[in-house]
């Protein structure tokens, strides 16, 4: 199975599977085998892509694309799978609910559910909602919770299923309490923003009024015109300088809480004495009704009754009457009337609510703003604070999680065929999330101090820790581990770039290798690493338990052989190369990992490794070696330039590009080595000839090669100079897969005829055998990422004689090249050598990560290796500056990149392999481009960036030496100190209510500074810029010229309500909603009441649904090629499988729901793509934030089915939310912002109010202009727009002056006979004809008074369909009224056009886009 490894933050949606339609094709080559028939008989065609090229299970995943096909006549390459396919018959059945008090209901089920999700159901339920202990009875039996319904006997369509109530034990009351209490606040939305319990914030209700679907059908589109109010607040009209917070978290009416009850707590009678136990008492509660009636209520195992207890005497007897109820519920509306009304009427309005407004998220998400919120009793939230809430905190009998057992059992169940592998991987992504959550509550006990440490004897910053059976460090260089390699910077890089090894090895999933569960917290300016316990490992010394590796960086090094050969398994994916090291007694020992990486074998017989922090080699721009020089680009730029630490190591996606560069280079190679001999001897190749000729014709099927998840396919023309993909997805195209076992004898049957290998042998079958022995694959494909396939394919048809050299490296690989002759084996060998690989037969290129760490020897004979190596890596940093950068930059250019914030820019970075210690690098190499000003936001998001990383580096230690009672001041201060322009910021501290009057005295005259711990106070402004510039040029070696926040929006033209959205975002601050006047120079802008909270930054591993990821990308695959109905089908399924792993709520589901919507409007179904899209909506606002720029991209896809379905008022709501979180994000200057105000405009045309939509279609051709270049078609399709408007406002000359502009742009770029110019010519005309006649009608007037006969003129108001169809046009979006017949042509053609489209690198930003409308003008 390909994995797709997650190199991303949990934050971080778009950046690997999204947009879907973006031209992510995987590879429509099939896998290795030749000539595939679609045997599994599920439609594909030979020209799409297989889902995955692991032999092991090659269709167990086809059939379960709701086709009930057997897979019985499986392809003839495949016996081992025919007995796996296993269909999934999901064919739910009704069944028939009866609750006490409730008419019976029927409930929908399906046979995988347990019967424990019934119970969710029924709680969920508004008449069942307030039942926690009961049983599910059929026929008088009682169901087992955990059972599958399947596996119940007499089970069926319409069986009728009992609520039986049961008696209550302490559990299950405390369990019955906490869910009535999770009732009462379910429209509260203060968990959310105390960012706790996976609560988080969504506001598209508040713009959408209710449920779109049902007001869709209830509007009658005719009466909508004269009803909208059209005008946007002041603050969203373009030009306004105004930023203000307060509508980012608009007032929601529905929170308006409704009051159930005054107070519900714990009575301080808890627990019961012996004696009332024995009656049953099981707990107290104390409650004051909405009426101030204040009762005292038993819960005891029959039920909740009243008793006679007042505050200050306890009598636990009954009262009269006791009310006894089986739920607290039902007591509670018997006593108070008021608490019943509002009870059913708060349920009514909570089931009225999205489920995706109230699901929990898989990770919890924090929000950097929140209102001041009424701090209320609240029992449940007072006793988890003061219990440790271990006890019944998961429901989990037998009180803690054995964190490490679970993560490892999970990692060992079985994963043979799709049910087995979906199983598998839900397990292993909840665990996950739970330890993610549980991690981080522990990591922040820590800091606060509620955690004693396992060594208290020691000082603070070596203490370790543990709790809830997790183990917590702090990022400190203790016991002077990391003295050589920088220190405390090294000891806090060590933590990410450990992660970042646990994520690469997990990703590659080797059976019987394990990692520890690791998560990385930054809180309160410091760093924790929590980490799963190896058992036993606390009992022994280090020195005894590590087997393999190295405890004191390499002077001892021990290995061992059934790790080297866990690890060899993991070498090809990794790119590590096995190589020997000397220990301290001078003999060689072989490692296949870096020294550091310790193997340990834990009690339980497990072999784990851990201290993955060198996995990937080091990067020698930022170390400087003696003696070493590094290629001329690089010290053209200044490298090698000092770092804090030596840790700083290349990304894997970095890895992963150059090795594909170097592919293209070897074939490059080979083949002009080819091309000479053959050249001498003509008709010894002719036979070869035919396989290259056939190359060109067999490309286009191979669909456009491009990076299957990245956001920017590569484009063409850059090829030979960019890897078209991004690392961890080059690995991953479903062809790129071979399992490797078979693949040997796969490809000796292939090279037979050149032109059919050249057709279906993925280019890796290469470096298959790497040393002449095929590595076996466990039954997942553990070879997960295997060797990158070269996925810039463009670039083969140019080069004459790459077929054949392709051809000779396969047979190579699969012969041990004994037919080969002499000459042809020279010729790979000498490629091999020119590009690096570490073997003479086939290309295949690996890394020391040992190569420059201080303390590691190598044996003499293996110094050529050495060398060789050091070689590689210094290519390696030449090619991340000479090569990625300049990739980047173009990707901006022409807009296949476009980032928005800080975090966008980053993932941008990440995907191409830069890391973000590159940034000042990458800002001077944009300051030097000749284009320049098309770039002006992409410096301005950067330099914002930097700015905010330097000072989110000074924060950091600045908190360090505060105290917990004086942190909102600190903070105040700091953010003072950062924004706000007033000159002498003064810290308050925080002494004055807490001290006696004596100490005030004396404190009066103490310098503010002289304490201890108030050194934070002394914080100028000048003083904290100057910092910030310092930390510029030697963390990044950028020069700021600046000394104060003024000077710096000035200069770089920075708002700052990004500048503290960013610094919030990356430091974890919360801050109180409200205006904040930055540019006073009277007062400080922030107080400390306007800090609300200090939240931790959480990293940590993301596990993935590889199956419903191919079903994803396959379904890419189909859009792309014109067949959307089995694109549909396929996403479907996707959705299904992501669902299944996932739950409901997560990123890529996200990326699903909109390809879903997007197909859903363009096959017409356009309230489906509105129920879609709204999901779409939900789910980014809930999983990435409220003003993440996935979210706003969401809410502009939405608007445009809103004004699709006819709800123009909604849509422009959507539109005007949309342009309000971009201003807040990133300002107006941006190229998206070209995009969203023409869609503002089309609307606003479309209800016929001209001005406004002329103030937004004329910003939006100001930022085509400048962005795209005034010679560009988005321009003239502005100056179009424009046009159109002027002329329904009857200004002619105007449009005539705006459509001239278009008109000319189209003759030049697409020339006279296109059709785009004829229609432009057209529309010329008749507005000339309309100009002449108003021109006649004036004169008329003028000559003949009042009494002139006039004509009447054609004013024509925009129709709703011709706005629609210009607003699909900018949207990216195109239709074609075809027959049947046309259909058919068009398909050939939509194929030849995706190969342009690849090419030409789309000019569209909405990057989704089937057809692109400008680019690829349809010319049917």
């Amino acid at each position: 199975m390909v994995s797709k490894t997650d190199d991303i933050p949990a934050s971080v949606p778009n950046c690997n599977s999204v947009d879907p339609a973006e031209g992510d094709t995987p590879d429509s080559k099939e896998t290795t085998k030749t000539s595939f028939k679609d045997p599994c008989g599920c439609a594909h065609s030979a020209d799409t892509a297989m889902m995955n090229g692991n032999g092991d299970h090659d269709h167990s995943e086809e059939t379960d694309s709701k086709q009930e096909g057997s897979g019985a006549d499986a392809d003839p390459g495949e016996d081992a799978n025919e007995q796996e396919v296993i269909v999934i018959q999901d064919t739910g059945f009704t069944v028939k609910i009866q609750a006490p008090g409730t008419e019976p209901f029927d409930l929908q089920v399906s046979p995988q559910e347990m019967v424990q999700e019934i119970h969710q159901v029924l709680m969920d339920r508004e008449d069942t909602c307030h039942r926690t202990c009961f049983s599910l009875q059929l026929d008088g039996n009682v169901l087992d919770n955990f059972a599958e319904l399947k596996s119940i006997e007499g089970l069926q369509e319409g069986s009728f299923l009992k609520v039986v109530e049961e008696p209550y034990t302490v559990r299950e009351a405390r369990i019955h309490v906490r869910h009535i209490r999770d009732l009462l606040k379910s429209m509260d939305p203060s968990d959310a923003y105390n960012g706790v319990d996976c609560n988080s914030l969504s506001f598209l209700s508040v713009f959408t009024d209710g449920d779109l679907g049902d007001s869709g059908k209830r509007k009658k589109k005719g009466s909508e015109l004269e009803q909208i109010d059209c005008t946007p607040p002041e603050h969203i009209l373009p030009g306004s300088k105004e930023r203000p917070l307060v509508p980012l978290q608009p007032q929601n009416k529905d929170w308006k809480p409704l009051q159930c009850l005054k107070v519900l707590t714990m009575s301080g009678w808890n627990p019961p004495p012996g004696n009332r136990k024995m009656h049953g008492d099981l707990m107290y509660l104390y409650i004051v009704t909405a009426e101030e009636r204040h009762v005292s209520i038993t819960a005891s195992t029959r039920g909740f009754y009243l008793n006679q207890s007042t505050t200050y005497s306890f009598n636990p007897k009954p009262a009269n009457p006791s009310f006894l109820s089986h739920s607290l519920v039902e007591l509670l509306s018997q006593i108070s009337p008021a608490f019943k009304k509002n009870f059913t009427a708060l349920q009514k309005k909570r089931v009225q609510r999205h489920p995706f407004e109230r699901i929990a998220t898989p990770f919890q998400v924090y929000s950097w703003t929140a209102p001041q919120i009424d701090h209320a009793m609240d029992c449940v939230r007072a006793e988890d604070a003061y219990t440790s809430r271990l006890g019944y905190e998961e429901h989990i009998p037998g009180q803690t999680r054995d964190w490490n057992e679970e993560l490892q059992t999970t990692r060992e169940l079985p994963r043979k065929n799709l049910p087995e592998r979906l199983l598998r991987e839900r397990a292993i992504f909840k665990v996950h999330s739970d330890f993610a959550a549980a991690a981080t509550r522990g990591a922040m006990a820590v800091i606060d101090g509620n955690v004693m440490a396992i060594n208290p004897g020691e000082e603070t910053r070596m203490q370790m820790f543990i709790w809830n059976n997790i183990f917590f460090s702090l990022g400190f260089d203790v016991r002077d581990h990391y003295r050589e390699l920088g220190g405390d910077a090294a000891a806090h890089a060590a933590p990410t770039n450990d992660l970042n090894g646990v994520r690469a090895y997990g990703a590659v999933d080797v059976e019987g290798l394990y990692t520890l569960g690791t998560v990385v917290v930054d809180y309160r300016g410091y760093r924790v690493t929590a980490q799963s316990i190896i058992p036993g490992i606390l009992e022994r010394e280090q020195e005894q338990s590590v087997i393999y590796g190295s405890i004191d960086f390499g002077k001892t090094v021990v290995s061992h052989p059934k790790y080297l050969e866990l690890l060899e398994k993991t070498s090809r994916p990794l790119k590590v190369q096995r190589h020997p090291v000397l220990n301290e007694k001078e003999a060689p020992v072989e490692l296949c990992s870096s020294v550091e990486c310790k193997g340990i074998i834990g009690n339980d017989g497990r072999h784990y490794i851990l201290d993955l922090l060198r996995t990937f080699p080091p990067d020698l721009n930022f170390l400087p070696v003696d003696g070493e020089e590094l290629p001329p680009e690089c010290q053209r730029l200044a490298y090698p330039r000092q770092h804090r630490h030596r840790l700083a190591c290349l990304r894997q996606e970095l890895i992963e590009a150059f090795v594909e560069h170097r592919y293209l280079l070897f074939m490059k190679m080979a083949a002009l080595q080819l091309m000479q001999q053959k050249a001498n001897k003509e008709n010894k190749a002719a036979a070869l000839t035919d396989g290259s000729n056939a190359e060109p014709e067999a490309s286009p099927a191979d669909g456009p090669q491009s990076a299957p998840a990245s956001e920017d396919p590569a484009p063409a023309s850059d090829a030979p100079t960019e890897p078209a993909t991004t690392p961890s997805e080059a690995s991953q195209t479903p062809e790129s897969q071979p399992a490797e076992a078979e693949t040997t004898a796969t490809v000796t049957t292939t090279t037979t005829t050149a032109a059919a290998a050249e057709a279906t042998v993925p280019a890796e079958a290469l470096a298959v055998t790497t040393n002449g022995t095929p590595e076996p694959e466990g039954p997942d494909g553990q070879g997960r990422e295997c060797e990158s396939p070269l996925e810039g394919k463009e670039a083969e048809e140019s080069i004459p004689g790459l077929a054949q050299a392709k051809e000779l490296a396969e047979s190579l690989a699969a012969e041990d090249g004994s037919s080969i002759d002499p000459k042809s084996r020279e010729v790979v060998l000498n490629a091999c050598k020119a590009v690096g690989s570490i073997s003479d037969t086939s290309f295949d290129i690996r890394f020391n990560p040992d190569i420059f760490s201080p303390g590691v020897r190598f044996p003499e004979s293996s110094a050529d290796a050495i060398q060789k190596q050091k070689q590689l890596l210094k290519d390696a940093a030449a090619f991340l500056v000479s090569c990625q950068i300049p990739s980047l930059v173009k990707d901006c250019l022409d807009h296949s990149a476009l980032p928005m914030d800080g975090t966008t820019l980053t993932e941008a970075l990440h995907q191409r392999g830069i890391n973000v210690r590159y940034l000042g690098t990458v800002l001077d190499f944009v300051d030097k481009t000749p284009a320049k000003t098309q770039l002006e936001y992409f410096y301005r998001i950067g330099v914002s960036e930097l700015v905010t990383r330097c000072a989110k580096h000074i924060f950091k230690t600045y908190l360090q030496g505060v105290e917990l009672s004086a942190l909102s001041a600190a903070v105040s201060h700091f953010l003072n100190c950062f924004l706000s322009s007033f000159p002498d910021a003064v810290a308050h501290l925080p002494a004055d209510e807490l001290v006696s009057r004596r100490k005030n005295r004396k404190r009066r005259n103490r310098v503010p500074g002289g304490g201890d711990n108030t050194a934070w106070a002394s914080l100028t402004p000048v003083e904290l810029w100057k910092n910030i510039v310092s930390e510029a040029q030697t963390y990044y070696h950028f020069t700021l010229h600046c000394e104060s926040v003024d000077q710096a929006v000035e200069k770089y033209g920075l708002q700052k309500s990004t500048l503290l959205r960013e610094i919030s975002v990356k430091t974890g601050i919360q801050i109180l909603i409200k205006e904040y006047n930055f540019d006073s120079r009277h007062k400080p802008a922030f107080t400390e009441e306007d800090i609300l909270n200090i939240f931790p930054v959480v990293k940590h591993v993301n596990p993935k649904a590889s199956d419903a990821f191919h079903f994803f990308q396959s379904g890419q695959a189909k859009v792309q090629q014109g067949f959307l109905k089995e694109g549909c089908e396929l996403i479907n399924e996707a959705l299904n499988l992501f669902n299944n792993v996932y739950g409901a709520m997560h990123v890529e589901i996200c990326a699903c729901l909109r390809l879903l919507a997007r197909l859903n409007y363009i096959m017409g179904d356009h309230p489906e793509a509105l129920n879609n899209q709204q999901k779409a909506v939900l789910m980014s606002e809930r999983v990435l934030g409220i003003e993440h720029p996935n979210t706003i991209q969401e809410y502009m896809h939405l608007a445009l089915y809103c004004f699709a379905n006819g709800q123009l008022s909604t849509a422009l709501k959507l539109l005007y939310r949309a342009r309000y979180l971009m201003l807040v994000v990133c300002g107006e200057d941006h190229p998206e912002m070209a995009l969203l105000d023409s869609n503002i405009g089309l609307v606003l045309h479309g209800v016929m109010e001209y001005d406004l939509s002329l103030r937004f279609l004329e910003n939006a051709l100001a930022i085509n202009s400048k962005y795209h270049g005034l010679r560009s078609l988005k321009v003239a399709l502005s100056h179009h727009l424009v046009a159109r408007v002027y002329e329904s406002k009857a200004e002619f000359r105007s449009a005539l002056q705006h459509e001239k502009e278009g008109y000319t742009i189209y003759k030049n770029q697409v020339g006279e006979a296109h059709e785009k110019t004829k229609e432009s010519s057209e529309y010329l005309k008749y507005l000339t004809q309309q100009a002449v006649a108003l021109q006649r009608t004036m004169n008329e007037i003028y000559k003949n008074g009042s009494n002139a006969s006039i004509m009447p003129l054609k004013f024509t108001a925009p129709s709703m369909a011709s706005v629609l169809e210009q607003l699909n046009i900018i949207n990216g979006i195109i239709f074609i009224p075809l027959s049947q017949k046309d259909l058919e042509n068009l398909k050939a053609e939509v194929q030849r056009r995706q190969m342009l489209q690849e090419a030409s690198k789309s000019e569209e930003p909405s990057e989704e886009t089937p057809m692109e409308p400008e680019d690829l003008p349809v010319d049917d």
